[in-house]
């Protein structure tokens, strides 16, 4: 008797067995009507399979979950499979390629979907930053991919499919065209493994649809007055909608508590600090209607409050893992992006000196306060920049402030090539 296979065919998780099944020859016995709405967590499922989701197998006496455990061990029942090559550093690589694409293309792209249709509270700066390092490491693979076939070796692999299947899914979801545009190693790669002869039935007969523009976020809509519960009993209010997620064939991967909790609000201490005299939002019309050097820096120089605020030099810490200076520029964004919850506090004006595999992250910052670190720690990676003190009455500190400002910052023959500003 064949193997049984359950779960969604359209699932990324599932197609990752079917693929498997497809190239090493396995036959498999899979129910393609089965739905995550039928009654399926049944007591007899339960105590088959305790963690509680899918894709699961049955083979004999065999129950087995996680979708790695069961490709693996689908594609060695095929007897000429060289889905995991016999050299066991082959095989090695072959593993590698799996876990980064789960781990650093499935999960995060996961973790989005999940905050975007409310499974996991929604927050604006958490969402943009995750967004960011998921596009980085796609950046990442990308420029391995541009002599590359195949993830190892000259033939498909379970390297492969899983790439392809994690990429799937994420150019379905939040990777949307003009994302894929910065990827077209990826985009090839993915089109050659889902056209695959064998292979072309399991992904919608090489026809998936893409996302051309990434859905905004709609927050839950917000019911009205409630009337008195003895009122209400006459008619009760129809629910409101939920927020409309990215149409993608894998909207249930596995059934997972939230992974990150609601966190209180907090009032922020800068908020208790003596009102100040410099209108921060006002300084940041300035700096974006007028001329820098000519009209806005007079302007923040008359008008600037040095007890009530403090600025600040601001250089990435690991510059020798720069490479190309509009990753680098993405970078200085999604940091900004995870600053959102100081925005009312913060400037910025950070950019990228120098070429592509030889530059500089640095720039200056307005903080309210005379500390940096209660403005710039509510971003996760605060830490990965240092935080100098820029004395204005000092010459050399003054250029280097004036150079931030008006983006013609030069350091050690590096000019400025591209940069954020944070208002």
């Amino acid at each position: 008797m064949a193997p049984k296979l359950t779960g969604f065919p359209g699932n990324s998780r599932v197609r990752r067995v079917l693929a498997a099944a497809a190239l090493a020859g396995v036959e498999l016995e899979h129910d393609k009507s089965w739905s995550f709405k039928s009654d399926w967590k049944t007591p007899e499922f339960l105590e088959k399979f305790p963690l509680g989701y899918t894709p699961v197998l049955e083979d004999g006496d065999l129950n087995l979950q996680e979708c790695g455990a069961i490709a693996e061990y689908v594609a060695g029942l095929g007897p000429n499979s060289t889905l995991i090559p016999s050299d066991e550093k082959q095989a090695a690589l072959v593993h590698q390629w799996q876990c980064v694409a789960d781990q650093e293309i499935m999960i995060k792209h996961s973790v989005l979907y999940q905050m975007h249709g409310g499974g996991i509270p929604y927050s604006k700066p958490t969402f943009t930053g995750l967004y960011e390092k998921l596009l980085k490491r796609l950046q990442d693979i990308d420029a391995i991919f541009l002599h590359k076939t195949f993830a190892v070796g000259e033939r498909i692999t379970l390297a492969d499919i899983f790439l392809a299947t994690s990429l799937t899914n994420a150019f379905t979801g939040f990777v949307d065209a003009a994302a894929r545009e910065k990827l077209p190693n990826l985009v090839r790669y993915v089109d050659s493994i889902v056209k695959h002869p064998k292979l072309i039935e399991i992904f919608d007969n090489g026809k998936i649809e893409y996302t051309q523009t990434q859905p905004a976020y709609q927050p839950p809509a917000k019911a009205k007055d409630e009337k008195p519960k003895a009122e209400k009993a006459e008619a009760a209010p129809k629910a409101p909608k939920a927020p409309k997620a990215p149409k993608a064939k894998e909207a249930d991967e596995e059934e997972e508590e939230p992974l990150v909790p609601a966190e209180p609000v907090q009032k922020n201490p800068l908020d208790d600090l003596p009102k100040s005299a410099f209108n921060l939002e006002q300084w940041k019309r300035q700096y974006s209607n007028l001329d820098t050097r000519k009209e806005a820096l007079p302007w923040f120089y008359e008008n600037f409050d040095h007890e009530g605020f403090s600025i600040w030099r601001v250089d990435f810490k690991y510059n020798e893992e720069l490479t190309q200076v509009f990753m680098s520029s993405n970078q200085i964004g999604g940091f900004f992006n995870r600053l959102e919850a100081s925005r009312k506090y913060l400037f910025g004006s950070v950019g990228v000196l120098g070429k592509a595999n030889d530059s500089v992250i640095t720039g200056a910052i307005v903080c309210r306060g005379k500390d940096f670190k209660p403005v710039m720690d509510v971003a996760p990676d605060w830490e990965s920049y240092a935080y100098k003190a820029i004395d204005l009455s000092n010459e050399e500190d003054k250029k280097f402030f004036e150079g931030a400002m008006a983006w013609d910052l030069v350091i050690d023959a590096k000019e400025w090539a591209d940069g954020k500003n944070f208002k």
